[in-house]
């Protein structure tokens, strides 16, 4: 497929609304409390019925230091013993959630995320890993995904000698800035030498790609000082970039309310630091996945993305779309049978419903074969920028132009402004769409009319 992204900035200043990321659909907003531990172990059984592989994501939600720009659940202490409750606790979960799943079923994808999972000590990662291999399926070579995020600022050698030896091989990490003063605006103090240390080592212990999160529209941020960091990144090559937009919402997350509003950069300003970004990226060789992601050429999501076969999940974009998604942790999500199920969100009731050996349920929502329709066409298009009419039709036994009357009648402004082509046999994302993809696909959300404004920008 073609790959390339053209960057027209009056086309985003026109369509830059705020709307979800999709990395579900129906979004996180979607699930209630009507969802229960019974209604869960109803979709396991319906997950065992259909079989097939299975992908696991791991909430560690502890942070020594609070970044002031962070929308994670998180847990800020200086205290690594802290976290030992919670990692027996998490343990509890992992053989409850094992035992329920058919053994057979193998683990091709597992994530751990936060918070910073490299808060832990080796001793704790490992007993961690030992608990998932004990209950679940783990491949024995080393060709599962089996990813992890990692703080720099809490990483060195052996960690990250450890991390391979206990199956990670992708590795993401987060930078944002390398410019002091932005550094200090969000309190998160990062020097090149540590940042670029835990790259040689992924390198050194053979790690399949390494990934480096930037952030555009944080404090103090400049077009000329956002490319100085953009040139040391690029001077050692990772495999992929997250490059996220910075979204301001301080009424949703008290930490964002430490951050001056007043040293935020213009919407004029970021825009203009976006499209430095897909310069200087395109001009290094990097293709553009979607939704802020970078990566070179030959990396499995680009050769994903160009084969049909990328997915797109709650950690983002995927190799693995026929896994599903078991959620391990407070807070953490995952997507079993046909629901998307939350854990609870804070220590105590988690702790408590483990004490009793009940899952952590929160809330959960169960889809229904609309959700499922519109699920399928918002993954194509956010994935693969295309979407075939007849394999909708086919899968889903409708008339796509029939069940999709409106949409299609909306999307026709659309095409009139160059985002995309419908035919009679599908949709083609243009060049000038792809970052305006979570545009066209909210065309086809039946839920955002009453959601939007929970959502940030898309640009």
């Amino acid at each position: 497929m073609n790959q390339n992204l053209t960057f027209d900035s009056d086309l985003i200043n026109r369509y830059d609304t705020a709307g979800p990321r999709y990395t579900s659909y129906p979004t996180a907003l979607e699930l209630h409390d009507g969802f229960g531990e019974q209604d869960y172990l109803r979709q396991i059984e319906l997950s065992n019925a259909r079989g097939g592989p299975l992908s696991l994501y791991v909430h560690i939600p502890f942070c020594d230091t609070v970044c002031f720009y962070c929308a994670c659940n998180k847990i800020i202490t200086n205290n690594r013993q802290h976290a030992e409750p919670y990692l027996q606790n998490l343990i509890k979960e992992i053989a409850l959630q094992g035992a329920l799943f058919d053994r057979k079923r193998i683990v091709d994808q597992l994530h751990w995320g936060g918070g910073t999972p490299t808060f832990l000590s080796n001793a704790q990662m490992q007993a961690l890993m030992n608990a998932l291999r004990m209950h679940f399926h783990f491949r024995s070579d080393d060709e599962g995904q089996y990813s992890i995020e990692v703080d720099p600022r809490e990483t060195n050698d052996s960690t990250i000698a450890e991390l391979r030896r206990l199956g990670f091989n992708p590795i993401s990490y987060g930078l944002q800035d390398f410019d002091v003063n932005v550094q200090k605006a969000v309190n998160r103090i990062q020097s090149e030498q540590e940042t670029f240390a835990v790259l040689a080592a992924a390198r050194k212990e053979g790690f399949r790609s390494a990934s480096i999160d930037l952030i555009y529209g944080l404090p103090l941020q400049t077009v000329q000082s956002f490319s100085v960091t953009l040139d040391k990144i690029l001077a050692v090559e990772p495999d992929r970039f997250s490059v996220f937009n910075y979204a301001h919402l301080p009424q949703r997350f008290k930490t964002q309310r430490q951050i001056n509003e007043a040293d935020l950069p213009s919407a004029e300003v970021k825009l203009a630091i976006l499209q430095k970004v897909i310069q200087r990226l395109t001009e290094a060789g990097y293709v553009y996945i979607g939704m802020d992601h970078f990566a070179k050429p030959d990396d499995e999501l680009a050769i994903a993305q160009r084969e049909g076969k990328l997915y797109r999940n709650f950690q983002g974009y995927s190799t693995h779309s026929d896994c599903d998604l078991i959620g391990l942790g407070m807070t953490s999500i995952g997507r079993v049978g046909d629901a998307y199920i939350q854990n609870a969100k804070d220590l105590e009731t988690y702790a408590q419903a483990l004490s009793r050996a009940q899952l952590p349920v929160f809330k959960g929502v169960v889809l229904n074969q609309d959700d499922k329709i519109r699920r399928e066409v918002i993954t194509q298009l956010i994935c693969h920028f295309e979407l075939n009419f007849g394999a909708i039709e086919q899968q889903f036994a409708i008339v796509f132009g029939d069940y999709f009357a409106k949409e299609l009648h909306d999307l026709e402004k659309m095409q009139a402004d160059g985002l995309l082509v419908v035919s009679s046999s599908g949709i083609k994302v243009l060049p000038a769409g792809r970052l305006l993809i979570r545009n066209i696909c909210m065309i086809f959300d039946r839920y955002l009319a009453k959601k939007n404004t929970a959502f940030s920008k898309v640009i």
